[in-house]
């Protein structure tokens, strides 16, 4: 690995908070991307650093752990970062749906959900998912 000058480092973190905040990088992305682009440190050697098991930093960079935010912000300080409140954006990235028998060809990609027409449909008269699909089936009869 290259020796990266300070403002280097600087220019990589601020990339990969900037990638975050977009909903490029999930914050498992995010931290695996710091830990071998700033840091260059394989996952045991990290590990060690930061007192966490090699299973856990795995299950965090993968976005399949569920560290505490005591957890997060230790590692997130090793790079001079720290865990804060912001408002939530919707990303500017546009999802074209290939599914066309959908009323929705284009939604927003919002971080955490589903995106927008993506998620499974409720009818709105009030019956269940299951009496709605046997109502399609049985022709629209059913009530």
């Amino acid at each position: 690995m290259k020796a990266m000058t300070g403002e280097e480092r600087k220019q990589l973190i601020e990339e990969i908070i900037r990638m975050h905040t977009d909903g490029e990088l999930t914050l498992g992305m995010a931290i695996r991307r710091l830990r071998l682009e700033v840091t260059g440190f394989d996952q045991e050697t990290f590990a060690q650093m930061c007192g966490m098991s090699i299973r856990a930093l795995y299950q965090l960079e993968t976005d399949k752990g569920n560290p505490t935010l005591s957890t997060v912000d230790s590692i997130l300080r090793k790079f001079g970062l720290r865990m804060g409140i912001m408002g939530a954006m919707r990303s500017n990235r546009i999802l074209t749906s290939a599914v066309k028998d959908s009323s929705v060809s284009e939604c927003a990609i919002s971080r955490g959900a589903k995106p927008k027409g993506m998620a499974r449909h409720r009818p709105a008269s009030g019956k269940s998912f299951k009496a709605a699909k046997k109502s399609e089936a049985d022709g629209g009869t059913a009530s």
